[in-house]
């Protein structure tokens, strides 16, 4: 009998130690469900809740950016003259600028490439566009600049600047456009100084006539050169 007890007793140790030598096993394995379960939950919790994502992109949209409310007119246009110099009043005592950009419409005699300058605000500055004369320079520098073409307007903005009386930059963008349009072959500004903003523009004939006007909402200054009449 005690031998039957003995027997007994030393089974169950061996049956304990066995299951003793698989519960490392079983551990991890429970231990992995929670594991995986919670990875994703410390993204979830430092995510914005589902209701704010959208609300970044309207704010972004919400930003306003250069560029006019509404595309430049292409017919109705007052025609074109070739007398120079041309002067507009300014209307401001300061007009900042906020984008330059070129562009070329039509093809043949009816065509003509048109420079827009765009302000903030609703005043322009006093406007003088002239015929220039080579060498051109720099502003304050007073180093050569090189500007392709037959002939040379010469457009001056007094009060016209990208710059702030504090140092602030309202226009970054390019200060030497060369798109060798058909009239249009290269403008670049010579500086901007004390409010004053200079450009030199490049065309492709010795004579080239012109019209200069200006949009509202936004504000811009607008100057087509007509192409080559044969």
């Amino acid at each position: 009998m005690k031998s039957t007890v003995a027997s007994i007793a030393i089974l169950a140790v061996l049956a304990g130690s066995a299951l003793a030598g698989c519960a490392p096993a079983a551990t991890p394995s429970a231990g992995a469900t929670p594991t995986l379960s919670a990875s994703p939950a410390p993204p979830s919790a430092s995510t914005a809740p589902p209701s704010a994502t959208p609300a970044s992109p309207s704010a972004a949209a919400a930003t306003p950016t250069p560029g006019p409310t509404a595309p430049e007119p292409t017919v109705g246009l007052v025609p074109f003259s070739c007398a120079l110099p041309v002067s507009l009043p300014a209307t401001v005592d300061r007009a900042q600028i906020v984008d330059v950009r070129v562009g070329t419409h039509g093809i043949g005699p009816s065509g003509y490439d048109r420079i827009v300058f765009e302000f903030r605000g609703s005043g322009i500055p006093q406007v003088t566009l002239r015929v220039g004369t080579p060498p051109f320079t720099f502003d304050l520098s007073g180093l050569p600049m090189t500007v392709r073409g037959r002939s040379f307007f010469v457009l001056v903005l007094h009060g016209g600047t990208g710059i702030t009386p504090d140092g602030k930059v309202t226009y970054a963008g390019s200060t030497d456009f060369q798109p060798n349009f058909p009239a249009l072959t290269e403008f670049k500004q010579a500086g901007d100084f004390e409010a004053v903003s200079e450009w030199v523009a490049g065309v492709s004939q010795v004579r080239v006539c012109q019209r200069v006007f200006v949009l509202k909402n936004p504000t811009r200054l607008v100057i087509d050169l007509q192409h080559p009449q044969g």
